[in-house]
C-alpha cells in the first residue's frame, strides 16, 4: 500500500510540473523553431551508428556515442546503476556484452528527437534480444532517455538513463514490457 500511495504521488508530482513550469515536452523528430534538420539527422545518423556498434559488439564504435571524457554519466538498470566517465561506461558495456557471448540484437523502438542549439535529447526503447551465456534466449525491452551535447561540431551522448517499468503493485520489474 505505502509502495502505491508513493507512485501515485510520484505521478502526481510529475503530472503538476508537465501542466505547469516544465511546459510541454515535444514528441516529434521533426524540427521544431529551435531545431534544425540537420541537427536532428546528425543524431538520428549516430544513434544508427551505436546500434550497428552493439549488434556488431563493436565497443570503440558503442563509445564513439558517447563523450570521450569525464563529463559522460550513465545511469544503468544494473549496479552499481551510475557510471561517471567514458572509462567507467566503456566498463560497464565490456560486462553488459560479456553476458552475450555469441552474437546479441538491438532494435530501436518509437525512437524521438528534438534539439536545441547545443543540446538534445531522445527517448525511446531499445529491445534486446540474443543467447546468454548460459544458452537461454533473452528477449529484455528497457526504456533509455539519452541527453545530446554538440561538441566540436558532433552530437555526444552525456546523459543517458536506462530503466524498466515496475508493476506498483508487486514491486518487481518487468523486463518485457512493450511500448
Amino acid at each position: 500500500m505505502k509502495l502505491r500511495a508513493t507512485f501515485t504521488a510520484v505521478l502526481s508530482l510529475a503530472a503538476a510540473c508537465l501542466l505547469s513550469s516544465c511546459g510541454p515536452m515535444s514528441t516529434s523528430t521533426t524540427p521544431s523553431t529551435s531545431s534544425s534538420a540537420d541537427d536532428l539527422n546528425a543524431i538520428n545518423a549516430n544513434v544508427q551508428h551505436f546500434l550497428a556498434a552493439a549488434n556488431n559488439k563493436d565497443l570503440d564504435g558503442i563509445m564513439s556515442y558517447y563523450a570521450p571524457d569525464e563529463n559522460a554519466v550513465l545511469f544503468d538498470s544494473v549496479p552499481p546503476r551510475q557510471y561517471v566517465g567514458a572509462t567507467a561506461i566503456r566498463k560497464d558495456w565490456e560486462a553488459f556484452l560479456a553476458t552475450y557471448p555469441t552474437t546479441m540484437h538491438f532494435d530501436l523502438v518509437d525512437w524521438k528527437v528534438e534539439a536545441d542549439s547545443n543540446l538534445a535529447y531522445g527517448h525511446g526503447f531499445v529491445r534486446v534480444t540474443g543467447p546468454a551465456k548460459d544458452g537461454t534466449q533473452q528477449d529484455m525491452t528497457v526504456r533509455i532517455t539519452d541527453v545530446y551535447k554538440k561538441i566540436d561540431g558532433k552530437w555526444v551522448t552525456i546523459h543517458e538513463h536506462v530503466s524498466w517499468p515496475v508493476d506498483p503493485v508487486t514491486g518487481k520489474v518487468d523486463f518485457n514490457s512493450k511500448p
